[in-house]
């Protein structure tokens, strides 16, 4: 009787299971595709250059070359990069929780006069590619004189990150803290907390899961941002990962250090890779805790 049960359950999880089966392969398929992917690379970093043009990659026939990666990290300036892209994006990323958190929390949670309309600028903003604002934006920027190959070039990075990622951010918090129970908020202003101290120790906390979650979508971002670094970081000792592979990849034609940089590949992908791997479940919990009415 007790088979029966279990058969009879097994096969309306089945049924129930079974129109889903299409996306079932595809992700299997895609995630296959991505491991061999990132696998292959991390194989070719770890073999010689002759080795990867004889198609002998993974087979280690010489050892492993650990010295690839000392070696794109002093000679071919990943370090420069990589130190360079870790501060734009930390500081961008931490900017943008601090301008947008408040502000999502205010647009979700109270109705004043221009509400709507600074959501639905949000929303519109989200809509223009970055190429159709690049020209006005560098002649703002050369008018006010910070076009410079110093200090300056690097706070107008920062700035062009944090300000181009403030809508999307914006709108993520929002559907976030629109889903949080208002009983918080009733409890904290009957102890006498104001509004702002409300915000700061008891929603923001509340919030940490859709924080997390857009702070990792924003770090992969700005670490893989090209376009805007291309033009504004004017010096090799300003430029991103970005850019700074695609100088590396020009000089291959004339170094053939392929080793080398699939080595630097290897270094400038691990840090949203870790991201991924060591936080996946959160990301998952504050997508689907922003989607979900609670």
């Amino acid at each position: 009787m007790k088979n029966k049960k279990k058969a009879s359950s097994f096969l309306r999880a089945l049924k129930k299971e079974a129109p889903l089966t299409p996306g079932y392969i595809a992700l299997t398929a895609w995630s296959i595709l991505t491991i061999l992917i990132i696998g292959w690379m991390f194989c070719a970093s770890l073999s010689t250059t002759p080795e990867i043009f004889s198609g002998k990659v993974g087979t280690f026939s010489s050892g492993l070359h650990f010295e690839n990666y000392a070696k794109a990290w002093s000679s071919q300036n990943v370090s420069k990069i990589f130190i360079n892209s870790l501060g734009y994006t930390l500081v961008s990323c931490t900017a943008l929780i601090f301008v947008c958190a408040p502000a999502a929390y205010a647009l979700s949670r109270f109705k004043f006069f221009a509400c709507k309309f600074i959501q639905s600028g949000l929303v519109s903003a989200m809509a223009v590619p970055v190429a159709m604002i690049i020209l006005p934006l560098f002649c703002v920027i050369a008018q006010l004189g910070l076009v410079d190959n110093g200090i300056k070039n690097r706070l107008v990075l920062i700035y062009l990150y944090i300000g181009i990622n403030v809508p999307y951010t914006t709108i993520f918090l929002m559907a976030f803290f629109s889903n949080l129970s208002g009983e918080y908020e009733d409890a904290a202003a009957i102890d006498g907390c104001s509004q702002s101290k409300t915000f700061w120790k008891i929603m923001f906390p509340l919030a940490q899961p859709g924080i997390i979650t857009v702070t990792i979508f924003n770090f992969n971002k700005i670490w893989n941002e090209y376009f805007l670094s291309l033009i504004f970081a004017n010096s090799d000792s300003m430029r991103p990962v970005a850019v700074g592979l695609f100088s590396m990849i020009n000089s291959m034609k004339y170094t053939g250090d392929w080793s080398g940089l699939f080595a630097a590949v290897a270094i400038v992908t691990l840090p949203t890779l870790v991201l991924y791997i060591l936080l996946s479940e959160r990301i998952i919990a504050g997508v689907t805790a922003g989607g979900v009415k609670g």
